[in-house]
């Protein structure tokens, strides 16, 4: 899954540096946006602004724990 993630973030958003500690602190509003849709669409989750926390999108992993346990529900 983290792969995927990885493919599909790195495709739509070039300009970001996903290996960053804080990755949060390298998006935009839009980059937030595009993620959230992203993996909406990706893996049937409803991914909501109140997702959008620095605590889910801080890594790489952070993205990857937040799809699971939507997933979970």
């Amino acid at each position: 899954m983290k792969e995927r993630i990885i493919e599909l973030l790195s495709a739509a958003l070039p300009m970001v540096d996903l290996e960053s500690d804080f990755l949060f602190s390298e998006l935009d509003s839009l980059g937030v946006t595009t993620i959230l849709m992203l993996l909406s669409e990706e893996y049937g989750i409803e991914l909501e602004a109140r997702d959008a926390t620095p605590k889910n999108l801080k890594t790489i992993d952070s993205i990857v724990k937040m799809v699971e346990e939507k997933l979970a529900k």
